[in-house]
């Protein structure tokens, strides 16, 4: 009989029977308690179930359970294990679609004619619960894409054939659980008892593969974990995220709004909220101004013409909105700055004494979003980036690097967020520019993570198509990432562009351009903002750093002084002299997340002071004006100094 080799990474290797399962080979390979851990494994470099046959020599990487990659897997044996649920109860009366793993999670989309709700999420969960304690094994069978689409086809299941239909792969792998098939890569948990703790969460709206043209499917979410502790404190985090929502706080604070008239996805900034926008765009431009750039403004419009020389009109069309027509030249909205920016650069000519150039601008874009994928301030139409373009000298970019670094790490410190994650995302498949140029700008990018001490991950193949890229994931109150930085080096657009200066030799050289965004965008960063202080911002940034409140009417004329006084002097304040109970007015104040109540009696109007209250409650001593001027001055510069 034919022996294979076949080891654990980096431990002991053996000599087993061609055709051992992987499962098999890992008792004798490591320890029965981490065995019990082990989900499926890396064979070789492809992930695969723990049932696969070895025929040739094996190196295998264990994967357990409570790790990202095994959590993965078992979500995704859930999403299996519900559909199985769902065709068990409603058999040919619905057909099934896709149903992937997702972050904490997992979903199925179902078309079904009468759309899925909550009410139907006991029936369905006892019928897992039934499943799992079956100890129903998931079987992987690889046959020919033909023989795939005649089995769905003979199912009745159209979406799995039109899938099939699209692709190039002669053959596929199913898995089989009991009566449901599926198409699917793997791998899969062994069997269905591996599954411990799972819930149904939401149902909603989803158009096959993401087309508004397409039939309108019922999506059901879930999730699931390995132990009950998890799972609860899993929801928890959800309740939580839900009194955090900014679509939520952005009605209840009076910050945005959407409205039909207008449009989905544009914003409508109301007063408190163009203030809470402004107080942020005047601390980037200033943050930017001590770090060496300058402010451009550039139109929401261009001639077509630049879109094909940027290739945009290539690469990007289809996020674009139709062109218009203007003294017989066609026009369109914007969806980046950079042409824009590159047209000042080549407006005049430049030296090597110059660089480096940097230019920065909070240029709003249009972009098109399925209305599906429209989320609030997450995901809009009409958005403003906090775009900046460098122009350097090859021996100026990992100095540049660092520095973009430095401030971008500086602002998000002083938003809050000091904990995030870095990626490096290095050179794809199809890409321009040399290889030495992208040696030089992968090496800089990493230079100048390391330099900084920052951990980071490498993305391999990640990079955009015109130079490698760090990307900086925040995190915020509730531990959940956000894709907000990125920096990124490009080759491309100086080329397209025929972008140049007069190097030190006095012949043209091409520089280099680095493409960076610190927020991302103002709206996404807003709503991000929102939800990570819950809507009581930090009072540097506060809307409404101070309301003023009397107790009776007989304090009014002098609340009316103080509120005049406090406002000159720079005080976000609001007034509320109604004729209502102090308490009440108090709560509102809370309710509107307002930092700090001044509280005005016959006491205080005598002394010429006011009570300072605090938003959680605590009561500050007594205060004349000047001194509450002050202390906001002293409580501000603290954090953005």
């Amino acid at each position: 009989m034919t022996q294979i080799a076949v080891s654990v990474q980096d431990g002991e290797q053996k000599q087993f029977a061609s055709g051992i399962s992987i499962a098999e080979a890992l008792k004798d390979l490591v320890s029965n308690k981490q065995r019990k851990q082990i989900v499926a494994s890396v064979c070789n470099g492809l992930p695969s179930d723990l049932g696969t046959s070895l025929t040739t020599d094996s190196v295998l990487e264990p994967i357990l359970i409570a790790s990202e990659q095994g959590m993965e897997i078992l979500r995704h044996s859930t999403a299996h294990i519900m559909a199985l649920a769902v065709k068990s109860i409603y058999g040919n009366d619905v057909k099934v679609a896709i149903g992937p793993a997702i972050s904490d999670g997992f979903y199925y989309d179902f078309d079904k004619e009468k759309a899925f709700s909550p009410e139907d999420f006991e029936a369905i969960e006892n019928k897992m619960a039934e499943i799992v304690a079956g100890r129903l094994p998931f079987e992987r069978q690889e046959i020919t894409k033909a023989e795939a689409i005649s089995l769905f086809d003979e199912l009745g299941e159209s979406y799995k054939v039109e899938l099939l239909n699209d692709m190039e792969a002669e053959t596929v792998s199913i898995y089989k659980q009991d009566s449901f098939i599926d198409l699917c890569r793997g791998p899969h948990i062994p069997d269905s008892s591996w599954l411990k703790v799972f819930k149904l969460l939401r149902v909603a709206g989803s158009y096959w593969r993401g087309d508004e043209k397409n039939q309108m499917l019922t999506r059901i979410y879930g999730t699931a974990f390995t132990d009950k502790k998890e799972l609860k404190r899993y929801l928890n985090q959800l309740e939580e995220a839900k009194k955090r929502d900014h679509r939520k706080l952005g009605k209840e604070l009076g910050l945005f709004t959407i409205q039909d008239e207008i449009g989905p996805g544009l914003i409508l900034w109301q007063p408190k909220g163009a203030l809470l926008r402004k107080l942020i765009e005047d601390y980037w431009k200033e943050e930017h101004y001590k770090s060496g750039y300058e402010l451009l403004y550039t139109p929401h419009i261009a001639r077509q013409e630049l879109w094909k020389t940027s290739g945009h009109l290539d690469f990007y069309a289809e996020n674009m909105y139709s062109p218009m027509e203007i003294d017989d030249v066609m026009y369109q909205l914007k969806p980046m700055n950079c042409p824009f920016h590159i047209s000042v650069y080549n407006a005049s000519k430049h030296s090597y004494r110059e660089f480096p150039i940097r230019w920065c601008e909070l240029g709003t874009v249009y972009r098109y979003e399925r209305t599906g994928a429209l989320h609030g301030l997450m995901r809009v139409r009409g958005f403003t980036q906090d775009d900046a373009h460098i122009f350097c000298r090859p021996d100026q970019l990992e100095d540049e690097i660092f520095n973009i670094i430095d401030l971008n790490l500086h602002i998000l410190k002083t938003f809050g967020f000091d904990e995030y994650d870095v990626y490096l995302s290095t050179r794809p498949e199809k890409y321009v520019g040399s290889d030495d140029h992208w040696e030089l700008s992968t090496d800089a990018l990493k230079q100048a993570l390391e330099k900084r001490g920052l951990d980071y991950s490498i993305d391999p193949g990640e990079g955009v198509f015109y130079g490698p890229k760090i990307d900086i994931k925040i995190k915020d109150q509730l531990g959940r990432s956000w894709q907000c930085s990125t920096i990124q080096v490009d080759f491309n657009l100086p080329e397209r562009f025929k972008m140049t200066y007069t190097g030190e030799d006095g012949a043209e050289h091409q520089p280099i351009m680095i493409h960076r965004a610190l927020m991302g965008s103002l709206e996404r960063f807003i709503g991000i903002l929102i939800e990570h202080y819950a809507g009581g911002f930090p009072l540097w940034m506060a809307p409404e750093q101070a309301r003023i409140m009397n107790i009776t009417d007989d304090q009014g004329e002098y609340c009316e002084r103080v509120f005049n006084q406090l406002r000159k002097a720079g005080i976000r304040i609001s007034k509320d002299l109604r004729n209502e109970k102090l308490n009440y007015k108090i709560r509102e104040a809370q309710l509107q997340k307002i930092s700090y109540m001044l509280i005005v009696g016959e006491r205080e109007k005598e002394e010429g002071t006011v009570t300072v209250r605090m938003r959680n409650g605590k009561n500050l001593p007594p205060m004349r004006p000047e001194q509450f001027v002050e202390f906001v001055e002293k409580e501000c510069e603290e954090v953005t100094v």
